[in-house]
C-alpha cells in the first residue's frame, strides 16, 4: 500500500501527508498515489495476461484528465456511461476502439457521438434500439453492438448499487432476447459482436461472477445458434475493495479471472470494467478539525470536510476508516465524524473510537478514490475541492479547487 504511518505520521509514497496539508492553500482536498493506480492496473493485467481480454476503467468511477491520461498510457481501454464520459476519454488518448457506451437513457446526440468514434454501444431496451437504428441511419453509418442481459444473480451488496437483477432498470427483459436478435437480423447497420451484463459494486465472492459467467455463456451459445458470431463476452465490473479495515480477504484481479477462466470459450474476448478496484484505495480525502463538541449523549469531531465533497458515507451508509494523519494524544472517545453542512446527513464516520483532537489536526477518509470526488456538489455553496497527485516524492495539483468566481461566471448569461 501507498499509504503507511511512520513515527506517528501519515505518509503517501515518499512524502508526509501533514507536510503537504502544509503546503496546500486549500482544504479540505483529495490526495492520489500514482503508485497505487499502476499497482492496482497491473494486477489486472497480470490476472489476464494469458487471456484475450479488454480491461475498461469505468470513468464514472473517478474522470480526473490527469488520472485517465495515466491509465490510457497503460493501455486501458474506458467504459463511458455519457457523451461527455466519451469526450472526456477523447481528451484523454483512449483507443476508442476499446471502449464501451453504456447506459439505460443514451440519448441521440451520445449515440450519434459514439457511431462516429467506432464505440461499443450496449443495447439496454426496446427504446434503446430503436434509438440506435434511428442514429446509425441518420449517420449511414454501421455499430458494433452487445446486448445487455440481467444474469439475476444476488451480488449481495447495497441495493443502490446492484445493477443485474431482474428488476433493475438496466438491461434486456431476457425473455424477449428473440425479438431483439430478429430486429438486429433484419438492420444492415447493426452488427451484434457480444454480450455485456453487470451485477453491481463492491462484490466480495468471486463465485458471484462465477455463476453469471456461466449464465452469460449459455446466452452466447443461444445467440450462436441463431447464426451471429459474437466474439465479446463483457463481464462488467464490480470488484470491491477493504472499506473496512477488519482483515476480510478480499478477492483480487487474479481470484476473480480464475474462478472463470475455465469457462471462457476459447474464441471470445473478454471484457472487465472495473473502476473502483483501480482508483479505490489510491486515494485518501484530507480535512483538518475545526472542532470538538458534545450534546451530552454523543461527541463530535467537527472537520472542514463534509457531504458535499464525499457524500458516499451518508448516502449508502457506508463505512469509511477514518484516521488522524499525525500524532494525537488526547483521551480515546467515541465519534462522530461529521462536517459543517445543514444536512443531519453530514457525516463522513459514525460511532468511531478515536483520540481527542487539537483544533487544526488534519484527519483523513481513507480508500477516497472512487465514488467521491466524483460524486461532489456545490450544496451549501461549498465549492469542489482540489485533487493532488504523489509520484515518488513529487506532488502535483491534478485539479484546482474551484471558486466563487467560477461559481457565478454560470449565471453570466
Amino acid at each position: 500500500m501507498s499509504f503507511y504511518h511512520k513515527n506517528g505520521y501519515l505518509y503517501c509514497e515518499d512524502l508526509k501527508v501533514k507536510d503537504i496539508q502544509d503546503e496546500v492553500q486549500y482544504s479540505p482536498f483529495y490526495l492520489y498515489s500514482l503508485a497505487q493506480v499502476k499497482a492496482n492496473y497491473t494486477a489486472y493485467q497480470d490476472a489476464l495476461k494469458d487471456t484475450n481480454a479488454i480491461i475498461g476503467y469505468a470513468v464514472k468511477a473517478n474522470n480526473n484528465l490527469t488520472l485517465l491520461k495515466k491509465l490510457s498510457g497503460m493501455g486501458s481501454g474506458a467504459v463511458l456511461v455519457s457523451g461527455n464520459e466519451l469526450k472526456l476519454s477523447l481528451a484523454a488518448g483512449f483507443n476508442l476502439k476499446r471502449t464501451i457506451l453504456n447506459g439505460n437513457g443514451k440519448t441521440l446526440d451520445e449515440l450519434a457521438l459514439a457511431v462516429e468514434h467506432g464505440v461499443l454501444i450496449n443495447i439496454d431496451s426496446e427504446f434503446d434500439l430503436k434509438h440506435i437504428q434511428q442514429t446509425t441511419n441518420q449517420l449511414n453509418t454501421p455499430a458494433n453492438v452487445l446486448i445487455r442481459i440481467n444474469p439475476d444473480v444476488n451480488p449481495e451488496v447495497h441495493p443502490y448499487v446492484s445493477t443485474g437483477m431482474k428488476n433493475s432498470k438496466f438491461g434486456i427483459r431476457n425473455e424477449k432476447l428473440n425479438w431483439f436478435l430478429n430486429e438486429i437480423k433484419n438492420d444492415n447497420l447493426l452488427n451484434l459482436v457480444g454480450v455485456h451484463c453487470h451485477l453491481g459494486s463492491t462484490i466480495k465472492k468471486v463465485r458471484i461472477f462465477r455463476d453469471a459467467t456461466e449464465i452469460m455463456v449459455d446466452f452466447m451459445k443461444i445467440i450462436e445458434k441463431d447464426g451471429f458470431s459474437p466474439h465479446y463476452l463483457n463481464i462488467g465490473g464490480g470488484l470491491g475493495i477493504d472499506y473496512d479495515r477488519s482483515g476480510e480477504d478480499i478477492p483480487s484481479p487474479t481470484d476473480l479471472i480464475d474462478s472463470i477462466r475455465d469457462i471462457l470459450p476459447e474464441h471470445i474476448t473478454l471484457i472487465i470494467e472495473p473502476g473502483r478496484s483501480i482508483i479505490g484505495n489510491a486515494a485518501v480525502f484530507v480535512n483538518r478539525v475545526t472542532g470538538v463538541k458534545t450534546n451530552g449523549n454523543k461527541h463530535f469531531i467537527v472537520t472542514d470536510g463534509s457531504m458535499a465533497e464525499l457524500i458516499r458515507p451518508s448516502l449508502y451508509d457506508t463505512y469509511q476508516h477514518i484516521e488522524f494523519i499525525e500524532p494525537v494524544e488526547g483521551k480515546i472517545d467515541t465519534f462522530d465524524v461529521v462536517g459543517p453542512v445543514c444536512e443531519s446527513a453530514d457525516f463522513l464516520g459514525k460511532e468511531r473510537r478515536l483520540p481527542t483532537p487539537s483544533e487544526g489536526t488534519g484527519l483523513v477518509v481513507c480508500d477516497a478514490g472512487a465514488y467521491c470526488h466524483a460524486m461532489s456538489s456545490n450544496y451549501n455553496l461549498k465549492m469542489s475541492p482540489p485533487e493532488y497527485l504523489v509520484d515518488g516524492d513529487k506532488l502535483t495539483c491534478i485539479r484546482r479547487v474551484e471558486t466563487l468566481d467560477d461559481y457565478l461566471r454560470l449565471f453570466d448569461v
